[in-house]
């Protein structure tokens, strides 16, 4: 049986397209092209994981991106600033999810001439599905950025409406911050991410921290491996059962196995995209009573 980290090093083909949504260098989305007929496929943003370290890039989402360009999404693979470098962490890469989440289907219109992913913005009738997805850390990112609407008032990302997402894919992610710094994941990448726990820094967490906020309003589906042993399953088992989420858990796969094309896991997850994307993913939430 092979390393199950293997995908983090494997050889891929590069992006069709890398665009920069800011002046930094780790300010940049890398764009696979979706293979197949012309039309508004689906985009997906994927958010990178690696306990939000600068040990960790983009680069390991290659042989997912390029799977799913053959398959007719467009893949767009975000990058930011990471802790352990000048602007990672609080509150920068908030600050720079947030950028690029909301610059890239314009880039990606732009770039390649069309209309399709801008319409999304908009709700043009032959818009593009837009589904935000992440693992591990990218999964906290992906799920903390569907929410911005719903983050507090003092909160520098908040949105005025809900994003333009079709759905929400988290995978294997660091569902619940307070949980992982109590349990030291990642050798406390949640207090290092932060700049502390939630009794330090409490309004940190109640910005950031998904279990801390209300469910996103877009179809929201968590996919985890029963034999994670990075980030614990109870993460997603407990998201999931306090909000408005679907959860679909893998009873052999490991962390890494949800992001593997060549996993006996991946097919689950292609599925799992497939439902959001054709709209029979769990049904929107209404925003709560203000």
């Amino acid at each position: 049986m092979g390393d199950p980290r293997d995908v983090l090093d494997r050889d891929a083909p590069g992006p069709d397209l890398t665009m920069a949504y800011g002046e930094h260098p780790d300010q940049v989305v890398d764009v696979w092209l979706p293979v197949g007929p012309s039309g508004p496929s689906p985009l997906v943003i994927f958010v990178h994981g690696g306990f939000w370290r600068a040990k960790y890039d983009r680069r390991h989402t290659r042989p997912l991106s390029v799977d799913l360009a053959r398959r007719g999404y467009a893949v767009a693979a975000i990058e930011y600033r990471r802790t352990g470098q000048p602007g990672g962490g609080w509150p920068g890469t908030f600050d720079d999810v947030a950028a690029a989440l909301d610059a890239t289907p314009r880039l990606v219109a732009a770039a390649t001439g069309g209309e399709q992913a801008g319409a999304a913005m908009t709700g043009g009738s032959e818009a593009r599905p837009v589904i935000v997805a992440g693992h591990s850390a990218g999964g906290h990112l992906a799920l903390w950025a569907a929410v911005r609407h719903r983050l507090p008032e003092t909160a520098p990302w908040r949105l005025t409406g809900p994003p333009p997402y079709a759905g929400v894919l988290a995978l294997a992610p660091v569902a619940d911050l307070a949980a992982a710094h109590r349990q030291r994941l990642g050798s406390d990448a949640a207090g290092d991410l932060l700049g502390g726990g939630p009794d330090d820094v409490p309004d940190r967490y109640a910005a950031t921290d998904p279990s801390a906020l209300p469910p996103p309003a877009a179809p929201t589906t968590l996919v985890h491996g029963a034999l994670d042993d990075r980030v614990p399953p109870d993460h997603s088992r407990d998201y999931t059962a306090r909000k408005a989420a679907r959860l679909v858990e893998i009873p052999d796969a490991e962390h890494f196995a949800v992001i593997d094309p060549l996993s006996a896991a991946w097919p689950t997850v292609l599925k799992a995209l497939a439902d959001l994307t054709s709209g029979s993913g769990v049904r929107s939430v209404p925003d709560p009573p203000t």
